[in-house]
């Protein structure tokens, strides 16, 4: 009678399977066809060549466009610029027509202010009103002083000055001669009276002074 021991029996078990199990297709393993690898190998490099080229002719076109849009953008900021200053330009022409309009106002105005001032009434006639024209001619001489404040006001907002004349030498770049005196108390060359007055746009001439010169 034999008594067998755990360890007999797992030895038997080990045995049995060994003897049943067939191994042959755990070594049977299929190797790999390296013909059709390496032509799969091939069609990609060659695919990735093209898609490389296709990609570079891209950026290429890309890279062009963007030239040719910062050319564009260079020329529509050049008309800009030139359209802007063509539009400062008639703003300007535009400003100075209507500057010179308002000053032949204040020519008329002037004329009528200096008018009154130089207004003496009549002492053989109308005696009996005398005193009302009086104060009715200082009354428009008043008007015609504020009129031309407010003008002067105006024309000074916008950068407007007239021209400093009388006792200064003669400039031709400010002043027009068109009439000559001769005053021996004065020096040769110097303005002797604004006939017009003259004026400037901030460092410009608006309009020339036309002035009576003093020639010895």
């Amino acid at each position: 009678m034999t008594t067998e021991t755990p360890q007999d029996e797992l030895l038997a078990a080990l045995q049995h399977y060994l003897q049943e199990t067939d191994f042959a297709h755990l070594t049977s393993v299929d190797q790999p066809d390296l013909t059709a690898l390496f032509s799969d190998l091939a069609g990609l490099k060659t695919e990735v060549k093209a898609e490389s080229r296709q990609f570079k002719a891209t950026l290429d076109s890309l890279s062009d466009a963007v030239e040719t849009l910062k050319a564009d953008n260079q020329a529509l900021a050049g008309e800009l610029a030139k359209a802007n200053e063509r539009l400062q330009q008639q703003r300007r022409d535009v400003e100075r027509a209507m500057l010179l309009e308002w000053l032949d106002i204040y020519d008329r105005l002037d004329a009528g202010y200096r008018a009154l001032q130089n207004y003496r009434p009549v002492d053989g006639l109308f005696r009996h009103s005398k005193q009302q024209d009086v104060r009715f001619v200082a009354s428009i001489g008043e008007g015609q002083e504020i009129t031309l404040k407010r003008l002067e006001q105006m024309l000074q907002r916008r950068w407007v000055f007239a021209i400093d004349c009388v006792g200064k030498p003669f400039d031709a770049q400010t002043m027009t001669t068109i009439a000559v005196g001769n005053d021996p108390t004065q020096e040769n060359a110097v303005v002797l009276e604004e006939l017009r007055k003259g004026f400037l746009i901030e460092d410009q001439v608006l309009r020339l002074a036309e002035v009576k010169v003093n020639k010895l």
